[in-house]
């Protein structure tokens, strides 16, 4: 074996968040110009919550588009409804959760989680299989990590670990510094919702600097 320097890390690739869905017409009509617009590795549905059948037939709706567009859709929590409704996978909050969901989901979906206060529980969640680590989100009450802390953790995972690692952006100077600490996918979604020029054109510049970010990067950066 030559000691050639680990192949670089591929570029990072966006993870698209949705409003709470409740009717998901609107959402319908938008996505697929959304998803051809910008490279877009995954949705993440975000479902009102309901009766089973209904948020079901919600997921039934949404998966087709958003999987001919060649990107995977996740459910946010609802690992039971992961299956029925077509969908590829659930993110799923913290350890005890995910090692619950854990048998509905693999060996065929993702299962993704975040919700990881410390260190100690990212690796637990490597350990027991999630397919990737979400940091930077904000927890019940709305607080989050410092911009810096998020960077760190993500640039501590993507040195040590195998696993892909996601960072919640809230801004898209949080997206470029987010792809520049090793994020493999950078989570963003009222980001783009919220936009005044409308989500398509919040969608671009967030994959512009995502990009930027990752050419800008040393070589060498790799998952050692």
């Amino acid at each position: 074996m030559s000691n050639k320097s680990p192949p670089p890390r591929p570029a990072p690739r966006l993870y698209l968040a949705t409003p709470l869905v409740d009717d998901p017409a609107s959402l319908l009509a938008e996505l697929p110009g959304l998803l051809a617009s910008a490279d877009v590795a995954a949705v993440l549905v975000r479902l009102k919550e309901t009766d089973q059948r209904s948020m079901i037939s919600r997921i039934k709706a949404l998966a087709p588009v958003v999987q001919n567009t060649g990107a995977a859709l996740l459910v946010d929590g609802h690992a039971e409804l992961v299956a029925r409704g077509g969908a590829d996978g659930a993110h799923l909050s913290g350890i005890a959760v995910l090692e619950e969901a854990m048998p509905s989901l693999k060996p065929d979906r993702i299962a993704g989680v975040g919700g990881l206060a410390t260190r100690h529980d990212s690796m637990s969640a490597g350990e027991l299989g999630a397919d990737y680590v979400l940091f930077g989100e904000p927890d019940a009450d709305g607080q989050r990590p410092s911009s810096q802390a998020i960077a760190e953790r993500l640039d501590w995972w993507a040195e040590l670990f195998e696993p892909p690692c996601v960072g919640f952006a809230t801004s898209f100077a949080e997206a470029h510094d987010f792809a520049a600490s090793g994020a493999d996918f950078v989570l963003v979604g009222d980001l783009i919702w919220g936009d005044p020029r409308g989500p398509k054109a919040a969608l671009i510049e967030a994959d512009a600097a995502i990009k930027k970010a990752y050419t800008a990067a040393p070589a060498s950066q790799g998952h050692g």
